[in-house]
């Protein structure tokens, strides 16, 4: 009976502890304490002011130099060739044969020939201290953006970075600080905002079609098995190997946030990250390297889920390891319908909702993706208003050197904002929010998933803008 008696106290003490901690705990994490860990936000500099809706004046001709030539550059040199208003007046790159090889690509479209640099790891600064250049385009590895962009912008340039557009929460201050300092432009590259079918849904979010949408959720699900084979020289493998977190978010933040109005009416508040444990890549590297690899740190796979400041969620993940098919996921959800793109591109709304925005499309169970047919009508009478034919029929010829398209209609949107004196469509903070996973991510999961604050890039400007748009000349 004593045994009995002792097993009833001992049952009650430990059912009273679980719930006085599931009680803190909820408190706890509502008041944003103890269990919310946090980064330092440094103070904007005394004179220092932000560059939401930033526009610099009109330039006639956008004078564009390029700094990495290897497996994206040659690409973006061969789609500006293609942009009313751009002289190419520089190319670098650390690697002579590339350099010429990208001065053949100007040769091939009958245009002059650019400055070259190559041979010194410095020669890029050479580049950014021209006094003939506007926009530094950069197409470098991971480890160089940011270094690259703030210089550039120190030099009075213009910046578009290519993914991620920083690795660290201090590579990302700066590059924000140096932004605001110079009142320059910092685009990073992500072009999956300009995929079709991404642009047709944000324009049908943007007219009410889904309702109000209260989750998102994107990916970078993508074995690249096939690109490892020169390890040694692999600095994306590399990455891998030594860091843990979801190193390549921004394929799946762009359009999440773009449809969530971040920065824009909305903000990002809280993250927490986990990982499932590594398999695949350390097994291909043993056989490889024809050794054990005991110190591989990337998961397998890598989700994050976010919460923001209206209580709108979004989740991201990452995975360049498991053998399925490419996807960036994409699901938009609102209180009238749904919008999908992989494995299908789908969607699936509320009867009354295509009654209302599309009269002349029939009502359909929310319950299943609507026809095709009816899908790409509905596509075509919400068509982006940034497309235009011209620009489209160039995408299209340029195929898969553009992915699709949708790189080439970023550089042109890139260059027709800058001459017409126009905000960007992705400003610094868009960089920010959407590489600060990288960092975030690795804290979450080096401290037991906990949840961790999203530092507000804009320090305080995050609802001067209310609804996210691209801007169009009058």
């Amino acid at each position: 009976m004593n045994t009995f008696k002792s097993y009833l106290l001992i049952l009650f003490v430990v059912l009273f502890s679980v719930g006085t901690i599931t009680s803190v705990s909820a408190k706890e994490t509502k008041s944003k304490s103890k269990y919310l860990v946090k980064t330092k936000v440094p103070k904007r500099p005394a004179g220092q002011k932000h560059v939401l809706g930033l526009t610099t004046p009109k330039m006639e001709k956008v004078r564009v130099g390029f700094i990495g030539l290897g497996m994206r550059g040659p690409g973006a040199v061969e789609r500006f060739t293609q942009i009313p208003g751009v002289e190419i007046k520089a190319l670098c790159d650390l690697h002579p044969d590339r350099v010429a090889k990208a001065q053949n690509i100007l040769k091939k479209y009958g245009l002059p020939e650019a400055a070259s640099y190559s041979g010194s790891y410095d020669a890029w600064k050479e580049l950014c201290n021209r006094s003939d250049i506007d926009l530094v385009y950069i197409v470098t590895d991971w480890s160089t953006h940011a270094p690259m962009s703030i210089y550039a912008m120190e030099k009075g340039k213009h910046v578009a970075v290519e993914v991620p557009g920083a690795m660290t929460m201090d590579e990302i201050w700066k590059v924000i600080n140096t932004a605001e300092k110079t009142q320059k432009h910092c685009m990073m590259l992500e072009n999956c905002v300009y995929d079709n079918f991404e642009l047709t849904t944000l324009n049908m979010i943007q007219k009410g079609v889904f309702g109000e949408v209260l989750y998102a959720e994107g990916a970078y699900i993508h074995q690249l098995e096939a690109f490892w084979d020169a390890y040694e020289n692999d600095w994306r493998m590399k990455y891998n190997r030594k860091q843990r977190g979801d190193l390549y978010p921004t394929h799946g933040m762009g359009p999440a946030c773009q449809a969530l109005d971040i920065h824009r009416g909305d903000k990002m508040n809280v993250l927490v990250s986990m990982d499932s444990k590594a398999v695949s890549i350390p097994n291909f590297l043993e056989k490889k390297l024809n050794e054990k690899v005991a110190d591989f740190q990337n998961g397998q796979n890598t989700m994050t889920f976010i919460r923001t400041e209206k209580g709108k969620t979004i989740h991201i993940q990452h995975d360049v390891a498991t053998p399925r098919p490419y996807s960036r996921m994409y699901n938009v959800a609102g209180t009238n319908g749904y919008a999908s793109k992989y494995p299908r591109q789908g969607y699936a709304l509320q009867g009354n909702t295509l009654e209302n925005a599309a009269p002349d499309l029939f009502k359909l169970d929310a319950h299943s993706f609507m026809p095709d047919e009816a899908r790409r009508n509905l596509m075509e009478k919400y068509k982006s208003p940034i497309l235009t034919e011209e620009m489209q029929e160039t995408a299209n010829k340029l195929g898969a050197i553009a992915h699709g398209g949708m790189d080439f209609i970023m550089d042109y949107r890139l260059i027709y904002c800058l001459r017409k004196g126009l905000p960007l469509d992705m400003d610094v903070y868009d960089l920010a929010e959407w590489s600060c996973l990288v960092p975030l991510s690795k804290i979450s999961l080096e401290n037991g998933y906990a949840p961790v604050e999203v530092p507000d890039f804009t320090r305080g400007h995050w609802n001067d803008i209310q609804g996210y748009r691209q801007a169009l000349a009058k």
